[in-house]
């Protein structure tokens, strides 16, 4: 099993590469030889006919043997019980416990942030460590300045909500919201230990 610090350079990695990937340009890779100085668009200073089209199909050949490792890496990850995904969004755990701010921090680090799931299928996919760890987790969810009103971390209203019965309860006291094994919700004090789960 890998441990932890692996995990998360291998998630931050993919995570990385996937986004440098949408944006259609792969990262991190070196120059070509022979191609370190090919002319910026509309610079025509040292350009080489023909040279272009063979940089572009060298190109998409590392795109796609960084596209394969990365499945591969995803697919190792999915059968170690560390990731899940659902609407465009991973979600990962390294299976340690923590309170709000520190889980917030731990997410961070590793270039994600604290899960909020954002549909029925995103509550799942966190539901899966949450059962699996037999842990309450933490969301990205927390109280605006009206009382028992919650949000967003970025501020945006929940367009979506899972409250357990009778729940959110807290008025004013309980800021941070929480998983229960059965995917429903609770407001609860930010301070208790609990399972460590990042969106990406």
């Amino acid at each position: 099993m890998p441990s932890p610090q692996l995990f998360h350079k291998v998630l931050g990695a993919a995570f990385f590469l996937l986004l440098c990937r949408a944006q259609g340009k792969p990262a991190g890779t070196p120059p070509l030889p022979g191609f370190a100085h090919l002319p910026e668009v509309g610079i025509d200073e040292g350009f080489i006919p023909g040279l272009l089209p063979q940089v572009d199909n060298e190109m998409e050949d590392i795109i796609c043997q960084l596209e394969h490792r990365i499945s591969r890496l995803e697919g190792v990850l999915h059968l170690e019980k560390k990731i899940t995904a659902s609407g465009g969004k991973i979600f990962a755990t390294n299976g340690k416990k923590a309170d709000f701010h520190t889980t917030l921090r731990k997410c961070k680090e590793v270039g994600g942030s604290i899960a909020a799931p954002r549909n029925p299928g995103q509550n799942d996919a966190i539901l899966y460590f949450v059962k699996d760890f037999n842990s309450y987790a933490y969301l990205g969810i927390k109280e605006s300045l009206i009382s028992s009103k919650f949000q967003f971390l970025d501020g945006t209203q929940l367009s979506y909500t899972n409250w357990h019965l009778n729940e959110p309860s807290g008025k004013g006291e309980e800021e941070c919201v929480e998983m229960y094994t059965d995917g429903t919700w609770n407001d609860k004090k930010c301070n208790q230990n609990h399972l460590i789960v990042c969106q990406f």
